[in-house]
């Protein structure tokens, strides 16, 4: 099942994991190999791209770190191929992005002369980032003909859980999953409140608005890292964050309800 339909799709700037993602699922269609366990396999991805950094090899931290990208797209690949969607994973996948990219700025803040304070707004920063691009993405596949509806625009409650998986484990990762987003959703939901009733959106817009998916950040922190700027990675993010407001206002001046 594709996320979007045919005349939904767009070039996603943060997705250039995908065609990787696509051949390594495929490969493991046939295997015991779960999603769960791909996504296990991009959390040690980014451990390893930690640990280069702390070692100061950067250019095998920015490897490590396309290379996560690029198998964070295999679990959703796989699960598809496999028909059997899951919110365990879903919410699994969320989280182990949002603890490595935690991990990613404190570790650049421990090998740099950047102040953790800055280090910290980063991280904000980077989560309203993704928060933005989510937000509409999610949109745009929950309204799209034939679209994955896997992802909810509004969360409140622990959804059932699928075959194959326990309401247990939906319901603690949905917990998890909410305290660790709900503050970033509830900022962006905020600042563009009417988002959801918009029918579409245009497929340049969502290209734009892809530099704010977290492949795409992570591809500038790791062409940032081999090339000597890791002092300049915090900054970077911080000043990056604003262009937020320029996208909810083209949103908000071209794209009503």
């Amino acid at each position: 099942m594709s996320k979007l339909s045919a005349q939904d799709k767009f070039l996603d700037l943060s997705d250039y994991g995908r065609p990787f993602g696509k051949w390594f699922a495929n490969l493991l269609k046939n295997t015991r190999f779960t999603p769960i366990h791909v996504t296990l396999l991009f959390g040690i991805s980014g451990l390893i791209s930690i640990v280069c950094i702390l070692q100061n090899q950067y250019l095998l931290a920015g490897f490590f770190i396309i290379l996560k990208s690029a198998i964070d797209a295999a679990d959703g690949e796989l699960a598809r191929l496999k028909n059997t969607p899951s919110y365990v994973g879903r919410y699994l996948d969320s989280v182990f992005d949002i603890v490595l990219n935690f991990m990613f700025l404190m570790t650049i803040c421990y090998v740099s002369k950047t102040t953790i304070w800055f280090t910290l707004l980063a991280f904000i920063g980077i989560q309203l980032q993704g928060t933005l691009y989510n937000y509409y993405y999610v949109i745009l596949r929950n309204k799209s003909v034939g679209g994955d509806t896997t992802s909810k625009i509004f969360e409140y409650k622990s959804p059932r859980a699928l075959p194959g998986e326990t309401q247990k484990s939906v319901d603690i990762l949905f917990v998890i999953y909410t305290v660790v987003y709900g503050i970033f959703d509830k900022i962006i939901h905020a600042l563009d409140k009417d988002a959801y009733k918009v029918k579409t959106f245009p497929n340049w817009f969502m290209t734009l608005l892809s530099i704010y998916g977290l492949g795409f950040q992570l591809l500038l922190i790791a062409i940032m890292l081999p090339m000597n700027l890791i002092e300049y990675i915090i900054p970077f993010f911080i000043v990056y964050t604003l262009f937020i407001f320029v996208i909810i206002a083209i949103r908000k001046t071209f794209f009503k309800d």
